[in-house]
Order: C-alpha cells, then sequence, then structure tokens
C-alpha cells in the first residue's frame, strides 16, 4: 500500500505495512491536515481513533510512518524529537508503526506548523 503525503513545499511517498491501523488509514483517504511540528517530527490528526496494537514503539527509525492513538495523529519523525536519547526518534508514547517513507525523510523539513497537509493514496 503507497500513500502520498503533500505540503506546500513538498511531497514524499510512504510504502505501508499490512497493518490494521494501516488499513483504517487507507479506507479514509483522502485525509486534510493542518500539520503540527515537534523537533524533529510532523504530526497531524486524521479523524481515526485505532487502538493501540500490540507491536506498538516509542523509539523508531527516523522515516518511519506511525500512528500515535492518544492524538488520533499520524506521526512522521525524520530525526531526533525533544525526549530523544541520541540520533533516534522518541515518539511522546508509544504508536503503532505503519510503514516506512520512499527515500530521503529529512524532505519533513520544509513542513512548516500550521502547513495544511494532505494525505492520498499513490
Amino acid at each position: 500500500m503507497k500513500i502520498r503525503i503533500s505540503w506546500p513545499a513538498g511531497q514524499l511517498t510512504a510504502t505501508l505495512d499490512d497493518t490494521p491501523t494501516a488499513a483504517a488509514l487507507m479506507a479514509a483517504l483522502p485525509v486534510d491536515a493542518t500539520a503540527h511540528t515537534w523537533g524533529e517530527e510532523v504530526y497531524f490528526d486524521t479523524g481515526l481513533s485505532p487502538a493501540l496494537e500490540p507491536d506498538a514503539r516509542q523509539v523508531v527509525e527516523a522515516g518511519t510512518v506511525a500512528f500515535w492513538p492518544p492524538g488520533n495523529a499520524l506521526a512522521l519523525p525524520y530525526g531526533p524529537t525533544p525526549i530523544s536519547e541520541g540520533d533516534k526518534p522518541r515518539l511522546a508514547s508509544p504508536c503503532n508503526v505503519l510503514g516506512r517513507i520512499d527515500g530521503d525523510p529529512r524532505a519533513l523539513a520544509t513542513v512548516r506548523s500550521g502547513d495544511p497537509i494532505r494525505v492520498q493514496q499513490a
């Protein structure tokens, strides 16, 4: 499953794994939201409210596509967050891992808080 994430200064694609949360996201597309940033992470409300999956993680690789259940949000870390210990992104709390950004996730550095952001099938 592939998605395209776009914002005023750029876009990228991601490949999603076959997980319950990824399936719920695909069924809800397109999603239009307002981007927020937290360190080197972009996140935004999707309107979805899936449960925390058994393999949820808080520390992930840059470029991971994650879902943060407490915020009903897609979380896209591309580097350390304010609570990271070292270079790996540490999310606010455990998140469902949905997949991986294709190519360089640092493209997300051009997203600004308040930007419109859209997720659609690619």
